[in-house]
């Protein structure tokens, strides 16, 4: 019998746009390659929030999705907490990466608040940031993506950045940085979906989940040739 992964996919109605929904399949495909068995949970808001959460994932969405799940977001935030502190790995781009902040507020001067995982704030911008994006990070190399944002992110004290950018605009345009890191957690705000071009990425996330669960992590050799390419095809395209 194989070890099992719980993975936790939130908010999957409101907030999964510009392909987010590949993170998740891709963890899950990655997952089975590396010897453990996926079980896929989805949360959406009013749902009971599951005792066992190896993996979190969070997608982006509309600042009418992000409205949608404002306050139950709040209600699980301490939870999300919980397992931030204790080192459960997550994933969360654009809409949730901006939530998992203190706060975004909109370019109308509306405040949604959010449940400061990271110490960052997210203001709306006139101008959209859009186009693809190369990354450079010290963990995962180079990091590949698309960007679709008008909000603006600022890293407070005591934030690192996923990355600093090589192309593209990244969390502001202005600092390039991209992307944010607390622990084990990830924000984001590459679409495209991120993880198929990134698979390291993806590993990372396996990795920290089954070495916390099982205290190991046993790597399987997996032939990424096709997401090589992708790469390859995705790096040279203009911005």
């Amino acid at each position: 019998m194989k070890p099992v992964l719980n993975i936790l996919q939130l908010y999957p109605r409101d907030m999964n746009i510009y392909g987010d929904w590949g993170n998740v399949l891709t963890v899950m495909r990655r997952a089975q390659w590396h010897g453990y068995e996926p079980v896929l949970q989805e949360y959406n808001p009013g749902d009971a929030f599951s005792a066992d959460v190896d993996i979190v994932i969070g997608g982006g969405g509309q600042d009418a999705g992000q409205d949608v799940i404002q306050h139950d977001l709040l209600k699980i935030g301490p939870k999300l907490h919980e397992l931030a502190d204790h080192d459960t790995p997550m994933l969360v781009i654009c809409g949730l990466y901006q939530l998992f902040g203190n706060f975004f507020k909109t370019k109308d001067g509306h405040e949604i608040k959010g449940i400061g995982i990271f110490n960052l704030e997210t203001h709306g911008g006139v101008e959209r940031l859009i186009g693809n994006v190369v990354t450079d990070s010290h963990e995962f190399g180079q990091i590949i993506g698309y960007e679709n944002h008008s909000g603006q992110t600022f890293l407070g004290e005591g934030v690192k950045p996923l990355g600093k950018v090589i192309r593209g605009a990244g969390n502001n345009g202005q600092d390039d940085y991209e992307g944010a890191r607390y622990r084990h957690v990830i924000g984001s705000y590459l679409h495209g979906s991120l993880l198929p071009k990134n698979p390291a990425i993806a590993d990372w996330l396996i990795e920290k989940a089954a070495m916390k669960k099982y205290g190991e992590f046993s790597p399987s050799v997996i032939d990424d040739r096709f997401a090589e390419a992708a790469r390859t095809v995705a790096a040279g395209r203009p911005r």
